[in-house]
Formats: structure tokens, sequence, C-alpha cells
């Protein structure tokens, strides 16, 4: 077990767990964290993994852990891991089950004074247009055929069928297109469970919100992405359903054997993993990618959805209901990037699991607008509390691969907020608050309350303390919309 008394304090934002904790460690463990929140995550796993993941094969700077940390599957959601590229290995448990997984951003130019008799609408409106809940079909059926075009053109595929306009494909990461992408390395399995799901919202910690932007820090960058005090927002949080799903259960299964066949001895069988040359490893990387793809087209198309319902509701009503979006990021994911690692560049696959890309002004992969501000991120909190705007800095490329936190983070599993939340209790708190409420069950409702999870605003004064983002806008919740 790791104790805070193992722990190197760097300065107030940052800690580390030396190489020398654990013989087969590989490389240390760096911390962001003020000494509260580490208190807080010392009732979970979420570090002894971290330093279990620091044992992978390949592994080159440090694993890192973001404030939002808590205990996942074999690596903690909030970790980063970058590993050499194509030396090195990948781990399906260090990306995630929900593949893809991230968040999208709308701005407006309505006013909350113009949409305030019609939020009740709004949130019906949503409600119906936005299809969530486990399991639940969307509106579109796809063959297989259109699947796999899907899977490899991603936010491309959906700017040809109207769902998308040019300036949506732009600001998404990497266009909304991962490239490299295989059909051929996904299973007939998962195939069928994502024909019917493009296009909604799924369950769990998954939202649409109308949100009202309440506070600007950096007015040079909220300028640019079209934010101002008193507009609305819209977020939409989710992934890639149970496509990405069972791709990551199918690997995860077939890299059980490839750890004995190529030697590898991990900690936990949970992390495993497979070289990246290897055809194990290539195959879920085409596989994975496909995943990314299709959560990139899963939001575009909700995104489609809810500016309909937009229009539907305030078209008439005010002056410009118009969406535009902010950017499209993801939190689940093993992207190939180049990175300054001592002293040298050097291509590495990085994994992001319940974590940020973050990158800094004048990255050549941003778009035109946000050469100079950094890369947008998209921080949201739990229903009832803050949400907030960032921007990559020049720190985060040099001490967290472009990396900062995703969210509030737990600090109670699902279960014991079931047994200690009263679901009906919480929306009635939540609408006295003047948050209108569309839920698809009350347990559900419960899983997901403001207790169950830390304090978001904290967090993001952790990682803009630390330098690895900065603040631009707060954001607070008007409408939340969940299965």
């Amino acid at each position: 077990m790791v104790a805070i008394a193992d722990l190197k304090k760097i300065n107030d934002f940052e800690w580390e767990i030396p190489k020398s904790f654990r013989g087969d460690m590989r490389v240390p463990v760096r911390v962001f964290v003020s000494e509260g929140l580490l208190k807080e995550a010392m009732r979970d796993k979420s570090l002894e993994q971290a330093v279990n993941a620091a044992t992978l094969p390949g592994l080159v700077g440090h694993v890192l852990v973001m404030p939002d940390m808590h205990q996942g599957y074999g690596f903690p959601i909030g970790g980063v891991a970058a590993t050499r590229y194509p030396g090195g290995t990948i781990s399906p448990g260090a990306i995630g089950y929900d593949i893809g997984c991230g968040v999208r951003l709308l701005g407006s130019q309505i006013s909350l004074d113009e949409a305030l008799p019609y939020l009740d609408d709004l949130a019906t409106a949503l409600d119906r247009n936005c299809p969530s809940g486990v399991g639940k079909s969307g509106q579109l059926r796809l063959s297989e055929k259109e699947l796999n075009r899907l899977c490899v053109e991603g936010s491309r595929w959906a700017l040809g069928k109207g769902y998308a306009t040019q300036a949506d494909v732009r600001r998404t990461e990497e266009g909304g297109q991962l490239k490299g992408a295989d059909p051929s390395k996904v299973s007939e399995r998962a195939k069928k469970r994502g024909r019917p799901q493009v296009g909604t919202l799924g369950a769990g910690n998954h939202f649409i919100e109308v949100d009202l932007i309440v506070e600007i820090y950096d007015p040079r960058a909220a300028q640019v992405m079209g934010l101002e005090v008193g507009n609305l927002a819209l977020q939409i949080h989710c992934g890639s359903r149970g496509f990405g799903h069972q791709i990551c259960s199918d690997y995860v299964r077939t890299f059980q054997g490839a750890v004995k066949r190529y030697d590898i001895e991990l900690p936990d069988r949970e992390l495993v993993c497979a070289p990246m040359d290897s055809p194990e490893g290539e195959a879920y990387l085409g596989a994975m990618r496909c995943a990314a793809n299709y959560a990139f087209v899963n939001r575009q198309v909700l995104a489609h959805w809810a500016r309909e319902a937009f229009d539907k509701v305030l078209g008439r009503r005010v002056r410009n209901a118009n969406l535009h979006q902010i950017y499209d990021i993801a939190h689940n994911m093993g992207k190939i990037e180049t990175h300054e690692i001592e002293g040298r560049r050097m291509k590495v696959c990085v994994h992001r699991k319940g974590a940020t890309r973050a990158f800094g002004p004048g990255y050549e992969g941003l778009p035109d607008e946000y050469q100079e501000i950094g890369q947008p991120v998209l921080v949201p909190g739990s229903m009832g509390t803050a949400s907030w705007v960032l921007v990559g800095t020049e720190e985060s490329m040099k001490r967290s691969f472009g990396s900062t936190c995703h969210g509030a983070g737990r600090t109670m599993s699902r279960s014991k907020a079931k047994k200690t939340i009263w679901g009906e209790d919480l929306r009635k708190e939540l609408e006295g608050e003047g948050i209108h409420i569309r839920a698809g069950s009350m347990a559900g409702l419960a899983e997901e309350a403001p207790a169950a999870y830390k304090d978001v605003d904290a967090v993001v004064d952790t990682v803009s303390g630390a330098g690895i983002a900065k603040k631009v806008a707060r954001l607070r919740p008007l409408v939340v919309v969940k299965g």
C-alpha cells in the first residue's frame, strides 16, 4: 500500500513516488494534487494502481496522476502514461472501456433573461431528441458497411450526412478522425452493439447540460471561443457506448494470452498489454481508433439533435438561437504523439484514461483561431456544481505530456451512492436550486449526485496552480439530461 509518507513533495501541487519505492517500477509516478485532495485520494487504490502501471514495458518519463484521480480497472482514472512508439506496449486498461469518451461544448449568444421562461420546455425537447439510458437505441439505423465507413471517416462521415458543419469538424480534436482505424479488427459482436447506438447518450455519468457562463478568467481566450458572461452554453458528455466497451472487452481477453506469449510480467492482470508492433497490438490500435471515431460521431450527432431542440423551443423567441462549436475533446484515448522527454524529441503512445489532452499555444494540430491561446480543455463537474473551460499551456507540454484533469473525480462508488442518496430527494433539491432535471431513473440520478464527487473547483485550482492548464470560464448548470 502507498502512504502519504511514501510521496516526496515537490511543491504545493506536485508530489512524486520515486522509482525506488518498488523494485519492479520502470519510471517514477508524478502526482498533481493538493494536500487536501491527496488525503481524499488515499481512500482508494488509485495510487497503488499508478505504481502498478509504472511497471508497463516501454514506459518513458513518468506515470502521471491528475487531482481527479480515483480507482479504475487496473489503471487509475485520472492517469497518463507514455510508452515508446513503436517499441513500447499498449494497454487497453490504461485507455478504458469507454474508448473516446469525452466532452463537446457549444456556445451561444442566447442570454439567460431571454431563455429563462422556456428552460423547462428546452429540457423536455433535449430529452426527447437525445436518447439516453442503458442500451438505448437512437434514430439512426446503420448497415455494417455504413458503420465501417463511419469508423474510418469519423466526423467527416457526419459532415457528409448533414449532421456537422465544417466549423464543427475543425474544432474537434484531430478533426474528429483518428487515422489508422481498421474495422476488420472489430468483432461482429461489437459492430452489432454499435450499429443502433449512434446519436445516443447512454447512462452512468454521461449527460447533456445547458449551462450559464457565470465568470470569465481569461477575457482574450473567452472572446476567441465566443464565451460571454450571462449567455448559455451546452455540454455533451458521452463516448462510444456498447461499441467501445465490447472492443475493450475483446482485447483484454486477447491480451491475457499475449502477455504469456511475449513473456510480460505484470503485478495486476487488469493491466494486460501487448507490444505495439505485435499483431495483437496493431489490431487493438486499429480497433481502438474505430471506437474513438465512433465517439466523435456520437457526440456530433447528439449536437445536431440538440441544435434542433434549441431551434424548436427558442428559434422564434430569441434573437439568435444558433449554437456554435467551441471544441470537442476526448479523455479516454491512446494517441501517437511527439513529446520532448529528457531533452530529446520522441514519438510515444500517450495513454490518457480520465485525463484530457491539453496542448499549449502554437501546436500545429490546433485550429488557427486557437493557435495563440492554446487548446480548449473541457472539465465538467457534477450535477449541481460548476464546470470549467480551461486552455492548455507550455508547462503541460513540458511536464504532463500535454495533459490535464478531466472532471471532478468520484469519491463514492455508484453502489454506495445509491445506498446513501435517495434519487427523488436529490431531484427535488436540484430543482429547488433552479436546475431542470430529466433523468431516466431515480437510481441513476442518485449514482451521480454531487456528494459522490470531489470539489471540481479544488481540482481545477490544482491544475491551474501546477501550471498544466489555465482558467478561462466557469459555468453552472441550468438543465441536466441523464439516462
